[in-house]
């Protein structure tokens, strides 16, 4: 298995954005394609692949100027926090759809509304944003939110890896 995972430990920032850009891929495809309009939690978890994204892209810029690669392992660390935000995030949003406790007002309806909100209603936009507890598909028993956690799980156990196998280089 660890000659496996190798070459995906060694470039792991390289890995970690393209998975991220993935991710976010894969959402857009479910919205665009999908019709499945993202809510309040689906749209902060995409945040936090944005935020990796930005952190491998830059990381991987950083490791190659000079006295940079003293920061590849402390990279890897970042990108395992970065994940681990999203395992709360997605967690949190699983947990909202099983109805273990409740979400954001925003997400169920009890939101704020404004006044261009009002005059897009008169104007004919029927437009509702989606209820966070509701999940829009569900695949083998997780919705997205479910598959999120597990896949951010996996992210930060790989980050884990990378940083360790970072440390154990001469």
């Amino acid at each position: 298995m660890a000659n496996l995972l190798r070459p995906f430990l060694d470039r792991w920032r390289f890995v970690a954005l393209v998975v991220s850009a993935a991710m976010l891929a894969i959402a857009h495809a479910f919205q665009t394609f999908g019709g499945m309009a993202p809510c309040e939690l689906c749209l902060k978890q995409r945040t936090v692949y944005w935020v990796a994204g930005a952190v491998a892209a830059l990381a991987m810029v950083v490791v190659r100027l000079t006295g940079g690669p003293r920061f590849r392992q402390a990279s890897c660390w970042l990108l395992a926090l970065v994940f681990l935000a999203g395992v709360g995030i997605a967690g949190y949003h699983a947990g909202v759809e099983w109805k273990f406790w409740p979400g954001p007002q925003e997400c169920s309806g009890g939101g704020k509304v404004s006044v261009a909100d009002l005059q897009a209603l008169l104007k004919g936009a029927g437009q509702k944003m989606p209820a966070c507890d509701h999940p829009a598909w569900v695949f083998a028993g997780l919705s997205m939110a479910g598959w999120n956690t597990v896949a951010s799980v996996i992210l930060v156990v790989l980050s884990i890896a990378a940083a360790l196998r970072e440390r154990a280089k001469p």
